[in-house]
């Protein structure tokens, strides 16, 4: 009786093969434009740059403590990115918003003021370097659980 319940089973977990072929679905930059990930990437963005502008006040106002807590905020804002989008791109996306709105900031006025406080060249480029390996890191890392679902490997 056992024999012909895993025979059964066994032919209906068998593709079938009367079925006309498919091709693949396009993916990276192949796929069709997708107007609720551009969404996302733009929120990404703007959020990107706000965690800049919120880092390079924290990093300046308190300097190892707030140099680490403005990073820690930019690598979770990277991460989230990549999490959200299942994405590279993902995290790289709120990186260049966050670069962008350092290098905006970092340009001084005519008069000669900074929006960095303080003059601590070592804290700024600390900050600028940092954000960027935490970007880098972020966009690399493998992490998050791939469920059985996903058509992803799962590296096994």
């Amino acid at each position: 009786m056992s024999v012909k319940k895993n025979r059964a089973r066994a032919e209906a977990r068998a593709p079938r093969t009367n079925a006309p072929p498919r091709a693949p679905e396009p993916t990276g930059m192949a796929a069709p434009l997708n107007p609720r990930r551009i969404g996302a990437y733009i929120a990404l963005a703007i959020l990107g740059a706000l965690v800049a502008v919120a880092g390079a006040l924290v990093q300046a106002a308190w300097f190892p403590g707030g140099l680490l807590l403005g990073l820690a905020g930019a690598a979770g804002v990277f991460y989230a990115g990549r999490l959200l989008t299942r994405t590279q791109l993902g995290a790289f996306v709120p990186a260049a918003g966050w670069l962008v709105a350092v290098v905006v900031v970092l340009n001084g006025r005519p008069e000669g003021d900074f929006f960095f406080g303080g003059g601590d060249e070592i804290a700024l480029a600390l900050f600028v370097l940092g954000g960027m390996v935490v970007a880098v890191i972020c966009a690399t890392f493998a992490g998050g659980s791939i469920s059985a679902n996903d058509q992803e490997r799962s590296g096994r």
